[in-house]
């Protein structure tokens, strides 16, 4: 099994997937070639099947076993190097509706976060529709001051995109990079290096408790408040997607559904 890991890995390499993708894949391949325990190389439609149901009555979400289903088509047709196809449909996702915070929400968090770093991390990660791995990232060449915009570099997908840098946050982010280099982190650990993608979330999960807001929110909702606050702005709806870097108009179209002001301006008939 160790030797079809290492030439997965070696596959997915050359082919420049993220190091975030090649750990997801190497981990979905992993539990089912544990699953599947003999003659690997030999691609059985049944075996796969039989994998993502036990996978799905474990209870792992249908992205997860679409993750699975992915790394089983990719490990038969570019490692083993099979001619058979895969026909084995992706289980069908759950349409659930981002999680979004109000813009009192966002003020009461920002409030309470006391440390200054911690505040204009989530700042920014609000005023700029950033992801919790694009925050921590970012360096202090990646902001434009004049133009007031944030370029992302190799974001999911390996794509670059540019995004609005918030204006409010000018003065407080120059004096927070005083004296840092261009290749310097925006924001450092205690022990320099960038903060971990741990504590970012942890900073937030601390502010949403001290807030006292009783939602299922995640760092990721700052990101779901950005493009749903802008929507409400009255920003087209293809603008926002190109600040958020999705490829596909249907990913951004979700967030209309969270904010839809003709639904919400009628009166329930009780």
């Amino acid at each position: 099994m160790q030797k079809q890991l290492e030439q997965t890995e070696r596959e997915l390499k050359i082919r420049n997937y993220s190091s975030k993708t090649v750990k997801s894949y190497l981990y979905g391949l992993k539990k089912y070639l544990v699953f599947k325990k003999d003659n690997l190389k030999n691609l059985d439609t049944d075996n796969i099947k039989n994998f993502l149901l036990f996978c799905k009555n474990k209870g792992i979400s249908a992205e997860s076993q679409n993750l699975f289903l992915n790394t089983i088509k990719f490990f038969y047709r570019n490692v083993v190097k099979t001619n058979e196809e895969i026909e084995i449909r992706g289980a069908k996702k759950n349409k659930n509706l981002p999680v979004v915070l109000s813009r009192l929400e966002i003020e009461k968090l920002l409030e309470v976060t006391g440390n200054t770093k911690h505040r204009l991390l989530l700042s920014l990660a609000y005023g700029a529709g950033l992801r919790v791995s694009e925050v921590i990232n970012l360096k202090v060449s990646d902001i434009d001051f004049a133009e007031l915009t944030v370029h992302i570099k190799l974001a999911k997908g390996n794509k670059d995109r540019i995004t609005v840098f918030p204006e409010k946050l000018l003065t407080e982010i120059k004096n927070l990079i005083a004296n840092k280099s261009g290749n310097d982190y925006i924001f450092e650990s205690e022990r320099s290096g960038k903060l971990t993608t741990r504590t970012a979330q942890k900073v937030f999960e601390n502010s949403l408790k001290k807030a006292g807001v009783d939602k299922d929110a995640t760092f990721h909702s700052l990101r779901h408040s950005f493009a749903t606050h802008l929507l409400e702005n009255g920003v087209d709806v293809r603008y926002v997607q190109e600040l958020l870097g999705h490829q596909n108009i249907r990913t951004t179209q979700i967030y209309t559904q969270v904010t839809n002001p003709m639904l919400k301006n009628i009166k329930s008939p009780l």
